[in-house]
């Protein structure tokens, strides 16, 4: 409908196995990360061999079983990769002292316009960086996208159930985890506690230091600017900040400081937005000092 508002929410999993380590930091012989809406919400790599929330609410609404059920699935793929990547190199004659790697990334896209929602899914695989197959769920049969793919498309497709399954997957299953992240993480946020934000400045040596603080928020994403005239302050012109830090309480500060000549005739505003608990403030400094 025109002047309706569509909101789009996703639900991905990707999964990344290399032949062997990779030595890299960071990097891991497999690995596999849980996004909703782009942003981590779970995580699993073979050095730690355990999946783990990445969201304070995933593992506040969400059970032991759950967890070890996802490490116990975890384990099972990284076996699976192992072997199907040998399979791959073996069937596409690639050389075994390069380290060749598989990723496949599946999930869930719900547009919502109003009452209407519109399903999409996604189901497809990576070797070496390039296109393998994907899942086209329209004909519900696997699309090889080069020729070392078509006789795992072949397969796939003599299996009904698999692509039965992973149509539903797609559609159903996929769908309802993501509605019911959705619906922890807005519970969760709805606990949020805004910021209370203060500029003020006091005398330093020959200037004035200017500051701006808000504290008392939780969850700790926020941020926060100051403006000389509506112009951004930055660290080119000597910004500071002290980072995100705990109160103790649960809550979190950050304070911003900027040194300025006596007599700045200028406009100074701290702005901060924390979008939690939808709070987006601006404060004036009105002149006046501080100690």
């Amino acid at each position: 409908p025109r002047g309706s508002v569509t909101q789009i929410n996703s639900l991905t999993y990707i999964y990344t196995a290399f032949t062997r380590p990779v030595g890299l930091p960071g990097i891991h012989e497999f690995s596999a990360i849980g996004l909703l809406d782009g942003r981590p919400i779970d995580y699993f790599d073979s050095d730690t061999q355990v999946k783990v929330p990445r969201e304070d609410w995933m593992k506040e609404r969400l059970d032991k079983e759950y967890w070890d059920k996802g490490t116990s699935s975890r384990q099972t793929k990284q076996q699976w990769f192992k072997v199907s990547l040998k399979v791959l190199n073996d069937r596409l004659r690639k050389n075994d002292t390069v380290n060749h790697y598989l990723q496949w990334r599946h999930g869930c896209e719900v547009n919502t316009t109003g009452s209407e929602r519109k399903l999409s899914g996604i189901d497809q695989y990576g070797y070496d960086g390039d296109d393998f197959l994907s899942f086209d769920s329209h004909h519900k049969q696997w699309v090889a996208h080069m020729d070392g793919a078509i006789l795992t498309k072949r397969k796939w497709d003599g299996i009904q159930q698999l692509n039965d399954y992973t149509d539903g997957y797609l559609h159903n299953e996929c769908v309802q985890w993501l509605d019911t992240f959705l619906k922890y993480r807005k519970e969760a946020n709805i606990k949020a506690s805004p910021p209370e934000v203060y500029i003020s400045a006091r005398p330093f040596e020959n200037n004035l230091k200017l500051s701006c603080l808000a504290t008392g928020f939780h969850p700790k994403e926020i941020t926060m600017n100051i403006r000389r005239d509506g112009h951004l302050v930055d660290r080119d012109d000597g910004l500071q900040s002290t980072g995100i830090r705990p109160n103790g309480d649960g809550t979190h500060q950050i304070k911003k400081w900027v040194m300025i000549p006596r007599g700045d005739t200028a406009n100074y505003t701290c702005e901060v937005n924390h979008p939690a608990s939808n709070i987006h403030v601006v404060e004036e400094w009105g002149k006046s000092l501080v100690g």
